[in-house]
């Protein structure tokens, strides 16, 4: 079993005159001058990349919050006309106007934040 195993990992070793080792043995990749490169190259890519991801959050954030608001502005206007029909019995006409002027309320909204959203 011991023989074995000794053959396989004999196998396994890198000759000294292979490519990937120089005359004294160390492998090429040992180098310090592209070990530095290498590792400057991984912190510029970590460094882009979560600078992507914060951005990406924040565009994602300012979406939302457009969404709710005209959401909201909606919501807010049906339920109004909505109480205002039930308390006055004047039918639909309530609802329908408040829900309009709830859509018109956060539509203007809408573009007033993605103005200042886009002059960031």
């Amino acid at each position: 079993m011991t023989a074995l195993l000794s053959e396989a990992i004999g196998l396994l070793r890198i000759p000294r005159n292979s490519q990937f080792s120089d005359n004294k043995g160390s492998t090429a990749l040992a180098n310090n001058h592209d070990d530095d490169a290498l590792a400057r190259r991984i912190a510029a890519a970590r460094e882009a990349e979560a600078s992507k991801r914060d951005g990406s959050k924040r565009e994602e954030s300012q979406g939302w919050s457009i969404a709710v608001e005209f959401v909201g502005a909606m919501l807010v206007g049906g339920l109004l006309g909505w109480f205002i029909d039930r308390q006055a019995g004047t039918g639909p006409w309530g609802l329908i106007i408040l829900l309009l002027l709830g859509f018109a309320t956060g539509l203007r909204s809408v573009l007033r934040q993605q103005k200042k959203f886009d002059g960031e």
